[in-house]
């Protein structure tokens, strides 16, 4: 599946196209199918996202979970102080990226 992603204008915070807007949390993204180019073009327009791409991502039981380890960080958020990630409550949220 393809999800797009990039980071707010606003806060500069990973964000994730939710079907209907952007999200933080990466298990809402939507698979964008053939309208990514449409709905990046639209948005990168409007001004709400810098660095619009598009990743490969798999559904998961969780939701959606980007394929790649480097946007799998993205989502979660740093590496280095778990109490700064998305889930800082979650002991087993590092184990998602791996």
């Amino acid at each position: 599946m393809k999800i797009l992603t990039g980071n707010d204008l606003k806060t500069g915070r990973v964000i994730w196209w939710d079907g209907q807007g952007w999200s933080l949390h990466v298990e809402d993204a939507a698979d964008v199918h053939d309208d990514g180019e449409a709905i990046l073009a639209r948005e990168e327009a409007a001004c709400r996202v810098n660095g619009p791409m598009f990743i490969e991502g798999e559904r998961t039981a969780e939701g959606v979970r980007p394929a790649h380890i480097k946007d799998r960080i993205r989502a979660l958020g740093p590496t280095v102080r778990a109490d700064l990630t998305l889930k800082p409550a979650d002991p087993n949220a590092g184990n998602w990226v791996i």
